[in-house]
């Protein structure tokens, strides 16, 4: 069991969520919630009083997670770690997720990234994988497990579908600052060629930066195929509340450049909703019949 009643772990994240939450009006929202829940709650904390926390959170933010760790023994923290830094040797034992490039027999290339490392470690295996794309008959993103990772590779990979001159992509807000993520601006030589139809794989396992992947390409003209995401806008950080929890709390959230808004809560919607194991097939037929 933890150290802590459901109702002291509720006012320890509460007073998380005063400093850190980015937007006032929906902070006040989660912390009604979470009173109106557990206030005076006795039950000492567990994974499922975890659970149950997380879960009336969530109605406010899809990111925001608490884990259990019975054997846990971190001090609390009293300011935001932030999250340590990548691992240089494990970035090259998984390829920067970069699963797998395929070229179908109908000249349609799959590109699987699973989750998004650090861009400046990440960029290599990306840039391998665009050259063996090159002169597709189509090109298909598979963020079907994509569970999010770097906003900059989201930048990378937007910019490699794209081409041109630096564009914005969107403003990610937080409390006291607004930071701006815009394409790198690729030579043609070196995007996809013009005409070249794209489409971008998409299932409940889809998260965070992988549905900003997603969602940033869906709205300047990307067909998405497959199943709603999880619809988690929000940027996160971790933060031990207790020896035995563990947060990710919300400190930005996105909003992208042409919508002006993001895809919390909802998720990324496909344009062609199929079941996910399903959709690399739905996907290439569609982009071979444009």
């Amino acid at each position: 069991m933890g150290d802590l009643s459901a109702a002291e772990l509720v006012a320890r994240l509460l007073g998380w969520v005063e400093r850190l939450w980015p937007d006032p009006p929906r902070a006040a929202e989660v912390a009604a919630g979470l009173r109106s829940a557990f206030d005076g709650d006795p039950r000492p904390v567990d994974a499922e009083v975890c659970a149950e926390v997380q879960a009336v959170a969530n109605r406010w933010s899809r990111h925001l997670e608490l884990a259990f760790e019975p054997d846990g023994e971190g001090v609390p923290d009293t300011e935001p770690p932030g999250w340590p830094p990548p691992d240089p040797e494990a970035v090259a034992r998984r390829a920067a997720f970069v699963s797998g490039v395929v070229r179908r027999p109908d000249g349609v290339a799959v590109l699987r990234i699973d989750n998004l490392d650090d861009v400046e470690l990440a960029a290599p295996y990306f840039e391998a994988a665009f050259r063996l794309a090159a002169g597709a008959t189509g090109v298909v993103v598979d963020l079907r497990a994509n569970g999010g990772g770097d906003p900059g590779a989201v930048a990378l990979v937007v910019d490699w579908l794209s081409g041109g001159p630096p564009r914005p992509i969107s403003d990610v807000v937080y409390r006291d600052r607004v930071r701006q993520w815009w394409t790198p601006g690729r030579a043609a030589a070196d995007a996809v060629a013009p005409g070249t139809p794209v489409a971008v794989l998409v299932s409940g396992r889809t998260y965070s930066s992988g549905e900003a992947l997603a969602y940033h390409l869906q709205q300047r003209g990307t067909l998405a195929v497959g199943e709603v995401t999880r619809g988690a806008a929000d940027h996160v950080t971790p933060v031990r509340l207790d020896r035995t929890v563990r947060a990710h709390l919300p400190e930005a959230y996105v909003v992208d450049a042409v919508t002006g808004t993001n895809w919390e809560g909802r998720g990324v919607v496909p344009d062609v909703a199929c079941p996910a194991a399903d959709a690399e097939e739905v996907a290439a037929a569609r982009l071979l019949s444009r």
